[in-house]
This record gives C-alpha cells, sequence and structure tokens, in this order.
C-alpha cells in the first residue's frame, strides 16, 4: 500500500508544480490592474500569451466585455473601444477606452447598460451581474468597422 500512497502523492505534487507554474505564466502575461472610483479593471488581450491569461482570469472577475468586428469568414478581436458603463440609476460607473480586446471589470451585483464605440459605430447592451458567478458580454460590430485588415 505505501508505494501506492507515495505514487499519488508524488503525482499529486508534479500536478501542484504544474498548475503553479502554469498560473505564474499567466500572470506575469497579464497587463496591470487599474483603478478608476471604485471600480478596478484590467484590458488588454493583444497577442496570444496575453489573450490567453486574460480569458484564463476572466473567471474571477465579475464582468467581462470582449470586442470583435464580424470580419467574413471570420472575426478579429478589436481594440481601443471608448467603453461606458452606467448603473442602473444610470450614473457612470467606468470610462475607459480599452487597450485591448478585453476588459475584466469589478463591480458589484445589479444591472448595468454598456455602451462600446469603435470608430465612430456605437453598440449598447443591457448587463447583468450576478454574485459568484462571472457575466461575459461580447460586442460585435458588423465588416467594415474599425481598422482595416489584411
Amino acid at each position: 500500500m505505501k508505494p501506492l500512497i507515495h505514487k499519488a502523492a508524488t503525482i499529486a505534487i508534479v500536478g501542484a508544480l504544474m498548475m503553479g507554474s502554469m498560473f505564474a505564466t499567466a500572470t506575469t502575461e497579464l497587463p496591470p490592474v487599474h483603478k478608476s472610483g471604485k471600480v478596478e479593471y484590467l484590458s488588454g488581450g493583444i497577442g496570444f500569451n496575453e489573450s490567453t491569461a486574460m480569458q484564463n482570469v476572466s473567471t474571477h472577475w465579475p464582468l467581462t466585455l470582449e470586442f470583435t468586428v464580424n470580419d467574413k469568414p471570420r472575426a478579429y478581436f478589436a481594440a481601443n473601444v471608448k467603453v461606458v458603463i452606467r448603473d442602473a440609476a444610470t450614473n457612470v460607473t467606468l470610462q475607459v477606452k480599452s487597450d485591448g480586446p478585453f476588459l475584466l471589470v469589478r463591480v458589484a451585483p445589479g444591472k448595468y447598460t454598456a455602451e462600446a464605440t469603435l470608430t465612430g459605430k456605437t453598440l449598447h447592451q443591457t448587463l447583468i451581474v450576478g454574485s459568484g458567478h462571472p457575466t461575459k458580454v461580447v460586442f460585435v460590430w458588423p465588416a467594415g468597422t474599425g481598422e482595416s485588415r489584411p
């Protein structure tokens, strides 16, 4: 029985080390956390490593906004999106320009509206942020919005 316990312990230790290494890699690829008033946010996702890291940690943030342009035959990420989030009383909760296709926001549970503007084209969404589970909203602009793609 002892060899089996040692083998299980070894597997557990190796697994923990691998997970720790993956988490450390993800956090080193993250942009810095910013604060606007009482609201913390992460903005970025440019490049594969940073994009992957942000998607991995998004489950720990109450709200994730993702910005894309539908350019047939596929969509591509958008950056430099102007974002305004308002609470149920229409007070501005956050006003920021995204540094990349992901905006992770730490807001209290509740109902919000968000407007995201890319090169003059504004999209609106109603957001319900719950307690204990993350909310993800994707803004998709039509082809031809934003920077031209090769």
